[in-house]
């Protein structure tokens, strides 16, 4: 980490770009926008200064990072493209951001163990009642992501059909960590598709599988629940490494239903899935651990604090307004894992910020603090394809 370079206080900004093109010209254009933030960033970044560079620079590292990366090429080319269009408009060098996409497959894959024993990850609230039909999320990350995401709001049109899943147009609004591809953390596309991701830990992640980044970005294209499923099954190589997808479809017909899928590593030639789905007058919480799929995984303080935030939550009553999710998700009460992260300058994981989509208003509303104390910095309406 350069000693020139430090995080600063929380800011209460957040920029946003809307961008058109192919995948390459949206990726350049992220990169131009963004380049100050996201090479801030790729020094700041301690798992990939201090781990992941320095196994891609062992010949068994380059050999996980190249299995990988020809995978991904082969599934989804365009975002490969679009990746390389990022580290072209920002000047950075390509192999960083793919690293940083790759997570802890790197040092999981090469050394057996994951190189980052601390409580990341996210909490996510979906509420289904007759009036208040809300998925909220925090999105908490390592202390040197404050100040460094944005939104991006992308039309993406090709003249041939794209990758596995032949995709000839994309558009949706993603919060992104700087130099990430949208699609892991809140977002929605122009089909209706909402959805939150939660990091999971598996204790054993593969070489040569597809990244679960590369696969809540391809999730950004499904148009129904049906090829949402098809996208995080990955049939033929199947996932690298877990999270859980918290989502639900505003076009959909009937009653409104929220799901929950967890997504673990591909044994063989397709992700692990479990589906939870809430019904009207049901609730769905998630943290950072796997609740229902059988996946073993890594222990430490992402576990501890998954496990000390859903005791949390369960000391509520079944959130059934905003006013109970907003009560859940700035909750401090806990002596160390809290839902809201924020204690001082010293926090290695921190609550960045708090995404509220309101289903029927069609909305999304975004906090850069504590939403118990804090308005919305912004809302955002839903534009959704006729």
């Amino acid at each position: 980490m350069s000693p020139s370079i430090k995080n600063i206080p929380r800011r209460q900004a957040i920029p946003i770009l809307y961008t058109r093109g192919t995948h390459y010209d949206v990726g350049y254009d992220v990169g131009r926008t963004f380049a100050a933030l996201i090479k801030n960033f790729l020094q700041l970044s301690g798992p990939l200064n201090d781990t992941y560079l320095p196994l891609y620079n062992t010949d068994e590292g380059r050999k996980v990072y190249n299995e990988t990366l020809e995978s991904v090429k082969k599934s989804f080319p365009q975002y490969i493209r679009e990746l390389e269009g990022t580290a072209d408009g920002a000047q950075v060098e390509f192999h960083k951001l793919f690293l940083l996409h790759m997570d802890e497959i790197l040092p999981v894959a090469v050394e057996g163990k994951n190189s980052i024993n601390q409580p990341i990850g996210c909490s996510t609230v979906c509420v289904n009642e007759p009036d208040c039909e809300i998925l909220a999320h925090t999105e908490d990350a390592l202390s040197e992501v404050l100040n460094h995401y944005y939104f991006v709001s992308a039309h993406i049109i090709s003249d041939s059909p794209q990758g596995k899943y032949n995709v000839t147009e994309e558009r949706f609004t993603s919060l992104c960590y700087a130099g990430h591809l949208p699609g892991y953390t809140m977002n929605y596309n122009h089909h209706g598709l909402v959805f939150s991701i939660n990091t999971l830990s598996a204790n054993k992640l593969y070489s040569g599988k597809t990244p679960r980044h590369f696969i809540t970005r391809a999730l950004l294209s499904a148009e129904n629940f049906v090829q949402a499923q098809q996208i995080l099954r990955d049939n033929g190589v199947g996932a690298a490494d877990g999270c859980s997808i918290n989502m639900t479809f505003l076009k959909q017909d009937g009653d409104r239903l929220f799901h929950n899928a967890e997504m673990g590593p591909a044994e063989r030639d397709q992700s692990q899935l479990n589906i939870l789905t809430a019904s009207p007058g049901e609730h769905i919480v998630h943290a950072n651990m796997y609740l229902r799929l059988p996946v073993p995984e890594v222990n430490g303080l992402i576990i501890d604090s998954s496990v000390e935030r859903m005791k949390t939550f369960k000391s509520f009553h079944a959130p059934k307004t905003l006013n109970d999710v907003i009560r859940m998700l700035g909750d401090q009460s806990a002596k160390e894992h809290t839902v809201f992260r924020e204690k001082d300058a010293k926090d290695v994981v921190k609550t960045v910020c708090v995404g509220i989509f309101d289903c029927r208003k069609r909305t999304w509303s975004l906090y850069s603090d504590n939403p118990k104390f804090n308005a919305p910095l912004m809302v955002m309406p839903l534009v959704i394809k006729d």
